[in-house]
């Protein structure tokens, strides 16, 4: 069961206090949509709206074909997983997932159908019989999204439900509901501050700062095509690489100097003219150490650090006028105090001083 959730010039204030600023955004049936931004962008805020938990200031949320704004949390057909885990510590598993139930009063073969169903989807039916304090982080937080699968609600809500458990773990989890995703087919948004958590989980990632939206988009969309220079550099691990520039001239190809150095970029670009100031963003992965045809050079690199992962390489270091890089090479390597970097042209990304994307003329 999914449902869509269209939201409309959505404002919420804490008093005199704008915080979230006129937003507009539809999430289509069944789609996984990620928030993320940094802290104190309004995801949060976001998220609690549209469950209910927080009042609507202006504008109207839609759940399917009805206007919710003035509906209770409890009937909204809402599911909500937060970030701590909320469980009852003298309740055994299965009292946790049933407890809501229960309380609706649901009978009791309803209840056990349910609650075994979900067990059997998280691969908890071992643990029913055990309380919270016998149970891993991990394990904890399946009792959390189960007692949320039991409700059979329409729409899943996920307020950075990850961030209590250790790295090895996160991966595991982020697999698991994505996997969850899959079997249940339900309308799902997920909250996180962790752009990794958006880019492997979202079907749509929706990209928020001070309580505006930055970008709506597919996490490839998101990635090899940034609206802004904020998106540019939030989106990817490590960030984008950006250089500041003059523009030197513009045809059918655009010339650009970075640190004394010519840099063209073979596509002619919208509203530059010579003397103007830009960034140009390059991706780690994007930088080579070995010159390949057709590729332009940034110079002589100074390497301050070297990081060996096993299969890749982080270089860390400035480009002969100063500017800071990173540059990520698959395999292992060891570099010396100096490398040449080059890039492909076609790679590079160009914002204007308001950081505005620089798009090439059709």
């Amino acid at each position: 069961m999914s449902t869509r959730i269209e939201l409309r010039k959505f404002v919420k204030t804490f008093g005199a206090l704008e915080v979230i600023h006129g937003i507009d955004l539809t999430i289509d049936p069944g789609e996984f949509v990620v928030f993320v931004g940094p802290s104190g962008c309004g995801k949060s805020t976001l998220l609690r709206m549209i469950a209910g938990l927080e009042t609507i200031s202006k504008g109207d949320l839609f759940i399917g074909d009805d206007r919710v704004n003035n509906v209770d949390a409890a009937a909204r057909g809402i599911a909500m997983v937060f970030q701590s885990y909320a469980l009852y510590p003298h309740m055994t598993v299965y009292k946790n997932l049933a407890f809501g139930l229960e309380t609706m009063g649901q009978p009791k073969a309803d209840i056990a159908e349910r609650v075994n169903r979900a067990a059997d989807i998280l691969q908890i039916g071992h643990l029913l019989d055990r309380k919270p304090k016998q149970l891993s982080g991990g394990q904890r937080q399946r009792v959390a999204i189960g007692r949320a699968i039991v409700r059979e609600p329409r729409i899943f809500l996920f307020d950075e439900p990850l961030s209590n458990l250790d790295a090895e773990l996160r991966v595991q989890m982020r697999v698991e509901i994505s996997q969850l995703h899959k079997r249940l087919g339900n309308t799902m948004i997920y909250v996180t501050h962790d752009q990794v958590e958006a880019m492997t989980m979202a079907d749509k990632i929706v990209v928020l700062k001070d309580g505006h939206i930055m970008q709506v988009g597919s996490p490839l969309d998101l990635y090899n095509a940034p609206a802004n220079r904020f998106v540019a550099g939030f989106i990817g691990s490590p960030h984008m690489n950006f250089f500041t520039a003059t523009v030197r001239g513009s045809g059918d190809s655009t010339t650009f100097e970075i640190d004394g150095r010519k840099i063209t970029v073979p596509r002619r670009m919208d509203g530059l003219s010579a003397g103007d100031k830009v960034e140009i963003g390059i991706r780690p992965e994007h930088l080579r150490l070995d010159p390949q045809p057709a590729q332009e050079n940034l110079g002589e690199i100074s390497a301050e650090l070297q990081e060996n992962l096993g299969g890749q390489t982080l270089v860390y270091g400035r480009t002969p006028g100063g500017q800071r890089l990173i540059i990520v090479q698959n395999g292992q390597m060891q570099v010396g105090d100096t490398v040449e970097a080059w890039f492909d042209p076609a790679n590079a990304h160009v914002f204007d001083t308001k950081g505005r994307v620089v798009r090439a003329s059709s």
